[in-house]
């Protein structure tokens, strides 16, 4: 679908937003309902997440190529499927849509609008699990293009990254964030799934390193590939 910048632009902004409003609403959601078990609410938040994850990447993928993360649009555009012309504007409405869809799950549940969060994620432990989530993510993200080229036409890059963020909340430490605009919006959320202003800055390092060693090495594994 070609669509112009500007459209595409307001579609991920929309998404970007939805994924948000649906990972901040199901973590106050599950709070509520798991009377303290916090087990049982980060199972509501995981399966909310995981499941709004996929709805939105098969519903924009085709639109603006619902990245829904910064660091997805640089991957992108360092494999050439966007032009770097367009990063900037990819990047900008993904950071205003996570703020907004912030926003709008707080006011569903009578929240404030905005809240700095109390909720500390801090440790080398959990900057480390941030690399991890990060590095999964942009592999399977960069491998599943390489394999939606090749042959099939059945969309199993959505269901994938779907999949491994659900299964991301579980196995890391740091319920796998892997998304700086994420972290940012999350920072303003004095709720379940919030994130302390002061460990952010440590939680977009990890996702920076996991994304520049998940593009070197799917472009080492992929070299060979390209050559046929």
């Amino acid at each position: 679908m070609n669509l112009s910048l500007s459209r595409r632009l307001v579609a991920e902004g929309v998404a970007t937003a939805m994924l948000l409003a649906a990972i901040v609403g199901s973590g106050i959601m599950g709070e509520r309902l798991a009377g303290g078990n916090l087990a049982i609410a980060l199972l509501a938040n995981t399966i909310a997440t995981g499941a709004a994850l996929l709805a939105l990447i098969l519903t924009f993928a085709e639109i603006s190529g619902a990245h829904l993360n910064p660091l997805v649009s640089i991957g992108e555009a360092m494999a050439g499927r966007l032009p770097w012309r367009d990063v900037p504007g990819y990047i900008a409405v993904q950071l205003i849509g996570a703020f907004a869809g912030v926003g709008a799950a707080h006011l569903m549940f009578a929240h404030p609008f905005f809240s700095t969060s109390s909720h500390v994620r801090s440790g080398a432990n959990q900057i480390f699990a941030e690399f991890v989530a990060t590095f999964g993510l942009l592999a399977i993200i960069q491998l599943g293009a390489v394999r939606k080229n090749a042959s099939t036409t059945f969309p199993r890059t959505p269901f994938a990254v779907a999949a491994y963020i659900t299964a991301g909340y579980w196995f890391t430490s740091s319920t796998s964030f892997a998304n700086p605009a994420v972290t940012l919006a999350r920072s303003l959320s004095n709720t379940f799934v919030g994130i302390r202003p002061a460990d952010v800055p440590g939680f977009i390092f990890g996702q920076l390193g996991g994304a520049a060693a998940a593009v070197l090495f799917c472009r080492w594994l992929l070299s060979q590939y390209r050559l046929r």
